[in-house]
C-alpha cells in the first residue's frame, strides 16, 4: 500500500484511544517509580478526547485531523506530556498540509515536525532520556523507508521496530527532566515513560497499517 486517504486514516484514532485505555494501569505503574503516577490516565483521557474530536468531524483532509487531535489532547490533558503530544501533532498536522492522501513521505515528514516539535516544546535533547530518544528514532527510520520506496506497512512495521529498540535503549539513560531528573541514577535501568507513550503510537500505526494490508 502506497497512499492512503483521510477517511480511512481517521480509523486511527479509535485504536490509539482503545490502547492507552488498556495501557492505563502499566503506565501508571511506570510512571510511579521516577514521576507522577499520573501519566496512564493522563494518556486515556487525551487520546479519548482525540479520538472524540477527529470522529466528530465532516470530512476532513489529513491536516485537519492532526489539528484536531492536538487541540483536543491540549484541553483534555494539559499536563507535561499532554503538551508534548497535543505539540506533536500541531506541529506534524503542518507537515501534511495540502497532502490528499498519506504517503511514506508524508508519515516521515509527520514524524519529523512531530519529534521537533516536541524537542523544542521539551527543550529536550537526544540522550535526556525523555520521550525524544524514541520519537527521533521513528523519524528517522520513516525517512530511510521513504527513501528507499517503501510500502507504508513495511514502513510503520521498521518505525515500530526502530521504537521498540529505541525504548529499550532508555533503560541505559539517565533522567535529565522533569521529576525523573531527581532520581538521577536511580532512573537507570528503567525504561522511560514518555518513551513508552511514543512507543505505544509506533505500535498502533503499525497495528492499523497491517490491519489495512490485510484487508
Amino acid at each position: 500500500m502506497q497512499t492512503l486517504d483521510a477517511k480511512t486514516v481517521a480509523g486511527l484514532f479509535p485504536r490509539l484511544a482503545a490502547r492507552f485505555e488498556a495501557e492505563r494501569d502499566a503506565l501508571i505503574e511506570l510512571d510511579s517509580k521516577v514521576g507522577d503516577s499520573d501519566l496512564g490516565l493522563t494518556m486515556a483521557k487525551a487520546f479519548r478526547a482525540a479520538s472524540e474530536a477527529v470522529g466528530a468531524l465532516d470530512a476532513p483532509d489529513l491536516s485537519t485531523q492532526m489539528k484536531t487531535a492536538g487541540a483536543a489532547i491540549a484541553k483534555a490533558a494539559p499536563s507535561t506530556m499532554g503538551t508534548l503530544m497535543a505539540t506533536g501533532f500541531l506541529r506534524g498536522s503542518k507537515a501534511l498540509d495540502g497532502a490528499a492522501a498519506l504517503d511514506v513521505a508524508g508519515l516521515a515528514a509527520f514524524w519529523d515536525a512531530y519529534a521537533n516539535g516536541v524537542a523544542m516544546r521539551g527543550k529536550a535533547a537526544l540522550g535526556d532520556k525523555t520521550v525524544l530518544d524514541v520519537l527521533d528514532p521513528i523519524a528517522r527510520r520513516c525517512e530511510a523507508e521513504a527513501g528507499k520506496g517503501a510500502s507504508l506497512e513495511e514502513a510503520c512495521a521498521a518505525a515500530a521496530k526502530a521504537a521498540a529498540d529505541a525504548l529499550e535503549a532508555t533503560r541505559d539513560l539517565v533522567a535529565q527532566h522533569g521529576k525523573a531528573a531527581a532520581f538521577q541514577e536511580k532512573s537507570r535501568g528503567l525504561q522511560d515513560a514518555g518513551g513508552t507513550v511514543a512507543c505505544i503510537l509506533a505500535d498502533e500505526f503499525n497495528g492499523f497499517m497491517q490491519a489495512l494490508a490485510a484487508g
